[in-house]
């Protein structure tokens, strides 16, 4: 019964192969399989099973079904040459060559066969010759690389062509075979700067995208030892090293996103073991004295990008949990270095700011307020901890840990604030004799003011002892930073011109000191960056922005600071800044005269505007920035690298594009600066307020000026998306017809660009617009539709059956409005002149067609008269009953008595029109000529 019903699944099998179902033809035979013993079957089943395979291209299983047929018999000619398809495939070539040799042997005649056997051989002839050729290359490289005696360009050479071959997999292959990984340790071994780097590039290429190899290679290599090179004081290394690092996360975890096929696929790793291993490691370097500053630059650098969740969307942040209970003190020992000590680690200027950052990203992946809760109990004890009376080093580094955290998880800061000695502990090293307690304590005021509560606390409890360390002490530093600090305090009331927290001409003086510092270019440019700081907080004094602008050499100087090779996220983000407070390009909340009489009678506090921030000074101030050639410094802003240009700097810099495009006038100038180009990545990156606010000044640009000479070549193109999601129900009305303006002028261009358009499904938006009871934005959407309708996909759309976009054109040429009529009438006799099917449709649409077209034809306006007359030429020359029906109608007499009229200058092409009109009446016999 069994052996019957087997051979019935087989046939079953057979039928379901013709019928190409070849998923549902593998699971007959395989069910199959289970009932028979008998040998000729079961061969004839492994090789049906084995021609489902290779129509699947699942060639492993496919190889080893014909395997076990050939197993039964081994003169199995059809199991033969399935078999030497599948190891084609899976790239076993001479396996292959075997196989189909068999075939041929076994059929001399089979021409088939014949073939497979030449083709087979010349693959493996050239990939002999590939696989010596590039192991004599691998081997002679590595002799000229461990040769002592080898001369500086063969070196140079030999290392190049290494990481050249390395990043091709082929290549990464045949080193790793070639027991490279021993010998590129043997490099390391040199002690060399540049063979070390070769070795180091080398073993990052074979490592990208390959999980196996990365695996091997980081046991081969060990963690500590690419852990101990990363650590060197050498600039290039550790970069060079980090890279390799993160090549070997990617792998490990799966970010390369290759597709892994054959053995590479077939292979299971377990990866977390090594990659808790990595952490542990790069967690171990923040804290080690061995370490330079470059190399724990590097390692806070692999802990920002690889430990919190790219995406919140995905639930598991265990990653970022292992690392707050096994890193978390670690990280706040840097972040509480204080480099005046002995004990500090070795340091550069950014290593506090990067572990400030790496604590505000951990803090933002926490999930829930229990895992919050147990990240600032860490912190509070780590920091209370550190307080002792007996000790002022360690309240020194209490302090500067708090300063720390202010720059990174702010809302976290201000608890800490909270904790109690905290803020009183501050004041009091302000007046300590000590410098390097001086100098925590004015940065730890800096950060710590921010909130108007403790710049309150502060102006009562501290001001004087800044003011006192300002007037006292010698050190540059302190002096900077004290006047940054009584920067921050003055402007702590904001843009309120009642909240003034200083004496009247304080914070003038303040400013003026400020501007001094950065016009003194003898001065370091730490001390300088601090004054451009303190300039970002007095400029919300409309006082000290409207003199700032006014300083030729101040503005300058700030505006060359930014434009330096290479600025710092600080500059960048206080230059911007300090941009916005001078444009007024901040948000400001609309001020309701009710609620503002109603505060008054409640006696509360109503906030003033300063007399200088009214739009005329505003205007004013634009122009003084333009002429000082703003737009030029905010492209190169633009320029800079992603990970000094923060997406809250883009924020600004969009702010401040946005406010100096506002007068049309002034557009010229920012596109003849470059400032088209420069808006276009801000438009796409960044922050979603940003992203609008650059989409905005790209629109003011693109409404008035020539697309070709602001975005030159393919980059007109990339401005269409950012104006189509300003084509938006939530976006304001201004912002919507600057949009619609901008996309008239960019589809008058040229078709591609209408393609873009129309590709950006901006189509949909573009015709909602139309329907809008504000005239001048259903007007900027039937313009831009006008410019629309050459494209033949949007007169596919038209023509299609079942909308009621032809019935919306035909209406809105009845409008009230000339422009609207005008645009509507133009968009329709475009469409009726291009297709014959909208013609007739025009007169099915709506039963006042006809009235509409004789309106447009006696137009008091030419422009929309001649429109009107184009639509009534093309529906005549349509088809011979439609013109019997315009003739029988009214419109004879309009045409007549149009074609009648003198052709003048202006009526030329109206009167013109009106004559080929009644030109094709005639021709169809409707009307005769009166001699």
């Amino acid at each position: 019964m069994a052996e019957a019903e087997a051979v019935q699944l087989k046939e079953e099998g057979n039928r379901h192969f013709q019928r190409q179902d070849y998923k549902a033809a593998a699971k007959s035979y395989s069910q199959a399989l289970k009932l028979t013993k008998d040998k000729a079957l079961l061969a004839t089943l492994y090789r049906n099973r084995a021609a489902c395979g290779l129509k699947t291209e699942s060639y492993v299983q496919a190889a080893s079904d014909a395997s076990r047929a050939i197993d039964i018999n081994s003169s199995d000619i059809k199991a033969l040459y399935r078999r030497c398809q599948a190891l084609e495939h899976l790239g076993k070539l001479a396996q292959a060559f075997k196989d189909v040799q068999c075939c041929a042997t076994l059929e001399p005649w089979n021409q088939n066969f014949q073939e497979t056997l030449r083709r087979l051989n010349t693959s493996i002839q050239e990939k002999l010759r590939v696989q010596f050729s590039t192991d004599s290359r691998v081997q002679k490289m590595f002799e000229i690389l461990l040769d002592g005696n080898s001369k500086a360009d063969k070196l140079e050479k030999a290392a190049n062509n290494l990481i050249v071959l390395s990043r091709e997999e082929a290549g990464a292959e045949r080193i790793f075979q070639n027991n490279g990984v021993a010998l590129l340790r043997q490099l390391l071994d040199t002690k060399r700067p540049e063979l070390m780097l070769a070795a180091v590039r080398t073993l990052s290429g074979m490592c990208s995208g390959h999980r196996a190899r990365a695996t091997a290679i980081l046991h081969a290599v060990r963690i500590d030892r690419i852990c101990s090179l990363m650590a060197v004081e050498n600039e290039e290394l550790p970069l060079t090293v980090c890279n390799l690092l993160q090549a070997i996360i990617d792998a490990l975890s799966g970010e390369d996103k290759r597709e892994h096929r054959g053995k590479e696929e077939a292979l299971v790793l377990d990866t977390k073991k090594d990659l808790k291993q990595i952490t542990n490691h790069l967690l171990d370097m923040l804290v080690s004295k061995k370490v330079s500053g470059q190399g724990r630059d590097q390692a806070l650098n692999l802990l920002n990008k690889n430990v919190p969740r790219k995406d919140l969307a995905i639930h598991d942040n265990s990653r970022t949990i292992y690392v707050v209970d096994n890193g978390l003190r670690k990280i706040l020992k840097v972040v509480g270095q204080v480099p005046d000590l002995p004990s500090c680690l070795p340091l550069t200027d950014n290593t506090r700011m990067l572990a400030s950052i790496l604590i505000n990203k951990l803090y933002d992946d926490l999930r829930c307020d229990p895992e919050r809760d147990h990240f600032r109990k860490i912190c509070e004890e780590y920091i209370t901890g550190k307080f002792d009376p007996q000790d002022m080093d360690k309240n020194v580094i209490a302090i500067q840990t708090v300063s720390g955290i202010l720059q990174g998880p702010f809302d976290l800061g201000n608890q800490l604030l909270g904790l109690k000695g905290v803020m009183e502990m501050m004041v009091a090293l302000c007046g300590s004799e000590r410098e390097a307690d001086q100098l925590v304590a004015v940065e730890a005021l800096i950060h710590a003011s921010t909130k108007l509560s403790r710049a309150t606390f502060i102006i009562t409890n501290g001001v004087s002892l800044l003011k006192e360390i300002y007037k006292t002490t010698k050190n540059e530093k302190i002096k900077i930073r004290t006047l940054v600090g009584l920067c921050k305090l003055g402007s702590a009331g904001g843009t309120d011109y009642g909240l003034r927290q200083f004496a009247e001409g304080s914070t003038e003086k303040l400013a003026k000191q400020c501007r001094k510092w950065l016009c003194n270019t003898s001065t370091d440019t730490r001390t300088r960056r601090w004054a451009a700081e303190g300039l970002a907080y007095l400029t919300l004094d409309a006082d000290v922005k409207d003199d700032f602008v006014q300083d030729i050499p101040a503005l300058q100087a700030m505006l060359e600071l930014a434009k330096a090779s290479t600025p710092d996220k600080t500059i960048l983000y206080s230059v911007a800044t300090t941009l916005v407070n001078c444009t007024n390009s901040y948000d400001v909340n609309e001020v309701i005269p009710e609620l503002v009489q109603l505060a008054k009678f409640s006696k509360q506090h109503v906030p003033e505007e300063h007399p200088k921030d009214k739009k005329d000074f505003v205007d004013m101030r634009v122009k003084r920035l333009l002429k000082a050639g703003v737009i030029s410094v905010l492209a190169c802003m633009v320029k800079a690298d992603n990970a000094i240009l923060t997406d809250q700097t883009k924020e600004l810099l969009a702010r401040v594009f946005l406010a100096l495009c506002d007068n049309p006038k002034d557009r010229g100038t920012i596109v003849a600066q470059g400032g088209g180009k420069a808006l276009i990545p801000l438009a796409l990156e960044g922050t979603d307020v940003g992203k609008v606010k650059a989409a905005h000044a790209l629109a003011k640009i693109a409404a008035v000026s020539n697309p070709d000479i602001a975005f030159p070549g393919e980059r007109v193109y990339e401005v269409v998306r950012p104006l189509v999601s300003l084509l938006n129900t939530q976006r304001d009305g201004l912002q919507n017809y600057e949009a619609l303006l901008g996309l008239t002028n960019l589809s008058e261009r040229s078709d591609k660009l209408r393609q873009k358009i129309f590709k950006e499904k901006a189509l949909p938006d573009i015709e909602n617009y139309m329907f809008e009871n504000h005239d001048q934005l259903r007007q900027a959407a039937t313009e831009c539709m006008c410019n629309m309708v050459v494209n033949k996909e949007v007169q596919e759309r038209f023509l299609a059956d079942g909308n009621d976009r032809l019935k919306l054109v035909v209406l809105l040429c009845g409008e009230d409005d000339d422009k609207v009529q005008n645009a509507a009438a133009g968009a329709l006799a475009m469409l009726t002149a291009a297709h014959k099917k909208l013609c007739f449709k025009m007169t099915q649409v709506t039963t006042q067609w006809l009235e509409i077209l004789q309106r447009l034809c006696l137009h008091d306006r030419l422009s929309v008269q001649h429109r009107g007359l184009v639509i009534a030429y093309n529906l005549l020359a349509a088809d011979a009953e439609l013109a019997k029906k315009l003739v029988e109608s009214e419109l004879l007499e309009i045409l007549t008595v149009v074609g009648k009229q003198e052709p003048d200058e202006k009526r030329a092409a109206v009167v013109q029109t009106a004559r080929e009109c009644l030109i094709k009446c005639m021709d169809y016999g409707f009307i005769k000529p009166v001699s």
